[in-house]
Parts: structure tokens; sequence; C-alpha cells
């Protein structure tokens, strides 16, 4: 397949001035929409259950946004690569915003289910392809600062949604949390529109859909099973079983069927590149942290310490601040020094100390200790996250760049998805123990009012709300111990990642050029060898 001739498009994308700046902006309030819709919902679950009815089907309200948007990450970056970027970002906002709106119309909790799928499915794009637009209108030389400032983006609205839904529920309607991202959708497609032109090469193209229907029941089994299993059927039913043998069976289908098409949805050469290999493992491992810290801090909060959800929002600002400071502080250093591999060693390593802190709380803990904890715990997470998209990005062929960011991107989320079902297992299986002996003898208690509920909790009797609330917190802290050796064996990994000379823009704009077929096998070769 050769790219036909279209003399007048540009060779390169890269922006300055009044123009690079808005486009920034558009995509920095892209990531935000993306990051803020994996967690805003959480405070908001028990008044929708209480509006829309349907308890036993809460977790899907948070489970159906999670497994469309993984699912379909790998496929927007291929189709970012093959038909352009600006279209997919584009397509992919008007799905979150068709998603958002019909989500905040629901009237029963089995469409709110499937509208928060729809919306994942244009999540899945958004963070992706914002990473991937950056990517082409700036040079890895000068990436570093402006990807600083996309990772504290990203944590600052992971952490400030379980506080913006709690400000809608108490102030407004839960539906609000759906509606805002209306104007704000629209703003970016304004922006992008007007705003944003890249080059576009026309190709025959041979989309794998078979290999995107492959990859998508891979996941959604192997996220099923994580989900249900010892929760809503035991590890051993024929259910659990069988979603894992499909997984691991569509698994195989789709890496043969990746090795024999001609445009793969995921590379597997991408493997042979230590940096990509590297970076995957780590995110992975990160990703299975930093979810498991921000869906449980809130629950420590809230039920522990009896904060609102407003306020628990309020009490994360530390861990929003640390991840803040070292997201845009790593960036400039690394655009000043040219280096990237030293943090994220520092930082799964910081990340690890910031567990060990949180599993020491208690109910009694002042919040100075708990605030110190997830300060660190910030610190750790905002020197790695973006900088291993950064490293990626540098490492492969800017034709590529698409399909690599997706592809790190996709098992970050993967991390988080299977931290999220660990963590919950691990916190269930310990609760039950530990509320089984809550009740003391004589005392009349309704078991299905040993909750996480706050209101419940508060209208027990005090000898049995201190000890729902100390069996909660013994719990959660069995996460954050479980979450220290995750954290260090990145740390290991991280010790593998090379380190390579960030390309400068004149760099870009020479791979960028239209290429001979001889420099075509060159480049293959040398990507080979990385």
């Amino acid at each position: 397949m050769t790219d036909s001739a279209a003399p007048a498009a540009p060779t390169t994308s890269l922006l300055t001035g009044r123009k690079l700046n808005l486009v920034l902006a558009a995509l920095m309030l892209t990531t935000f929409l993306s990051a803020l819709d994996q967690t805003i919902v959480a405070t908001a679950l028990p008044t929708m259950v209480g509006e829309l009815g349907g308890l036993e089907h809460l977790a899907w309200v948070v489970t159906a946004y999670l497994l469309a948007a993984t699912a379909t990450t790998p496929l927007w970056g291929k189709l970012s690569d093959l038909y352009g970027r600006k279209i997919m970002l584009q397509s992919a906002v008007v799905i979150f915003l068709i998603g958002s709106a019909l989500a905040g119309l629901s009237q029963t909790m089995g469409q709110l289910i499937a509208f928060r799928g729809v919306q994942g499915v244009g999540g899945g794009g958004l963070m992706v392809l914002a990473m991937a637009v950056i990517a082409d209108i700036i040079p890895p030389s000068e990436r570093g600062r402006y990807q600083g400032l996309f990772g504290a983006v990203f944590g600052v609205a992971s952490v400030l949604g379980p506080l913006v839904g709690g400000f809608f529920v108490e102030q407004s309607t839960w539906r609000w949390i759906f509606y805002i991202n209306i104007p704000l959708g629209i703003a970016v497609l304004v922006i992008l529109g007007a705003v944003l032109q890249l080059p576009r090469r026309t190709k025959q193209h041979a989309i794998d859909w078979l290999g995107a229907a492959l990859a998508v029941s891979t996941i959604v089994s192997l996220l099923l099973v994580l989900q249900w299993g010892g929760r809503e059927y035991p590890w051993t039913s024929p259910i659990i079983i069988g979603l894992g043998t499909a997984s691991l069976v569509l698994g195989v289908l789709f890496v043969l069927q990746e090795r024999r098409h001609p445009e793969p949805l995921v590379p597997l050469t991408l493997f042979d590149n230590k940096t990509f290999r590297i970076s995957a493992i780590v995110g992975f491992i990160i990703g299975i942290a930093m979810f498991g810290a921000i869906v449980y801090l809130p629950v420590y909060l809230q039920v522990a310490r009896g904060t609102s959800p407003t306020q628990a929002g309020l009490q994360l600002l530390p861990l929003m601040a640390g991840l803040l400071i070292t997201s845009v502080t790593s960036g400039r250093i690394i655009s000043r020094v040219g280096r990237y591999r030293m943090f994220p060693i520092a930082g799964t390593l910081t990340a690890a100390v910031g567990m060990w802190l949180l599993s020491g709380v208690q109910v009694d803990s002042p919040y100075w200790r708990v605030a110190v904890g997830m300060l660190v715990l910030g610190f750790g997470l905002g020197m790695v996250i973006q900088v291993l998209v950064l490293a990626v990005q540098n490492s492969v062929s800017p034709r590529e760049i698409g399909v690599a960011t997706s592809s790190a991107t996709f098992f970050r989320q993967i991390g988080g998805s299977v931290g999220t079902a660990v963590f919950g297992t691990i916190m269930t299986a310990r609760l039950t123990t530990e509320l089984a002996n809550a009740v003391p003898p004589g005392v009349q208690v309704d078991p299905g009012a040993l909750t996480g509920s706050p209101a419940i909790i508060a209208a027990l009797p005090q000898v049995v709300q201190d000890n729902v609330r100390e069996a909660f917190v013994v719990a959660l802290t069995g996460v954050f111990w479980f979450a220290i050796p995750i954290c260090l064996v990145a740390f290991v990994a991280a010790l593998f990642l090379p380190e390579q000379k960030l390309r400068t823009a004149e760099d870009v704009r020479a791979a960028m050029a239209p290429a001979t077929p001889t420099d075509e096998a060159a480049e293959i070769e040398a990507t080979s060898r990385i």
C-alpha cells in the first residue's frame, strides 16, 4: 500500500503561537472530560438508585463506561492513524456528548447503564486522541512541558470527580453530572474545527474489523470475570469459568489475527520496541495502584471519617496537589535536560511510600496524616503517567503515533480495571469477615444496615457505628498494603526503561517527509532494533 499523490498536503503539522495555545486548551478540556467521567458518578450512585431503582445493577453504572472506554481505545488510535486525528477526535467528542445527554435523560437504571456504555465508546477516544494530537503538533524535545500539564489535568479531573459529583447531588440534581459535559464538549468542537489543521494522507486502507471485534470480546470477557468473580457469582461457577476460558481463547485468536492482517489494530512489532514494552508494563502496574487509590480513598473519608461527599472531595486535594506539582515540574525538567528515564523510576518508588503511609491510617487518625500520605502518593503518580506516554511517542515512527499512544493508554486502563476489581475483591472479602463481628451480643441490628452508606451507618447504635467504621478501615488499609508491592514491581520494571534522545522539530519534519521505498525499509529496520 502506497501513498497517493497529495502535493498540497503539508508534511508537518507543528504549531506555534496563538493557534497552539487554543488547540492545547481544547485538548486539555478533552482530557478533563475523559478523566472526570471515570470517577464523577461515585458519590452520586446512592441518589441515582433512590430515583431510578435497580440497586442490584448499581455497579454497572461505573462498569459500563469502563468496559466501553477500555475496549475501544486501541480502535480509536488505529482509525486516527488511517483516517486522520482531527476527524476521529471530533467523532469521539460527538459520541461522548450524545451518550452524556442520553444518560442525563435516563428514566430507568437499564437506560442509564446502556447510555453510559455509549458515553464510554466516545470516552475511549478522548484521552488517547488528545495525546496523539499533541504528538502531531509538538516535537518530543519540547513535549515534556506540555504533557506534564496534561498529566496534571488528568490527575486533577480524576480526583475532582467525586467532589463535583457530590456538589451536583447536594446542590442540584445528579443529572447535571452528565449535562455539564455538553457545553464543554461543544467548546472543544468549535475550537478544533476552527484552529486545528493536520496533514492528511490518502491511502488505501484495509481496516482490521475482525481484530477489533476479537479485542473488544477479549477485554469484555476478562473484565466481566474480574467484576463478577467472587461477587455476583462464585469463582468456580460455570459462568465465571466460561468467561475466563472465552477470554483466553479470544485473546489467542486476536494475536493470530494481528499477525496475519496487513494493517493490524495493535501491531505486534510494537512489542519488539523495548521502550514500548517496558512502558506498557509500568503503565499497567501503575494503573492498578492509581485507580485503586482514587476509588477507595473517598470510601475511607466518607465511611470512616463521616464526611459528606463534597467534604470528601475537598479532602482529596492533597492527592491532586501532589500530582499537579510533579506533573508540571517533571515536564519542564524533561524539556530542559532532554532526559526522562529518572522520573518513572523515582515516581514508582515514591508511590510505594505513599501507599505505605496510607496503609497505617485508622478511624481516629488526624487528617494531616492522611493528607501527607495522599500528597506523597500524588507526587509519585505525577512523575509516571504522562512521562511514559512521551517515552513511547518518542520511540516510534511519527506514522505510528496514534496506535502507539492508544496501545500504551490501553494497558494503563486495563491496569485500572484490574486494580479496581482486584482491590474490590480484597476489600469485600476482608469486610465480610470484619462485619460479622461488628454487632455485639444482645444488640438487634438488621444485617442489611451494615453497608457503606454514611447515612445508614449514622442511624446505627453508637457501639455498632464504631465497629462498622473500624471494619471498613481494616478492609481498606488491606487494599493499600496490597498496593505497596505492586508499586515496587513497577519500580523494578522502570529500571529497565531505555533512555533515548528526544526528537527535535527538525527530526519530526524529516521523519514526516515523503519516504522512498528504501527509506521506509530503513525506518522499519531501525524501529525493530529499538
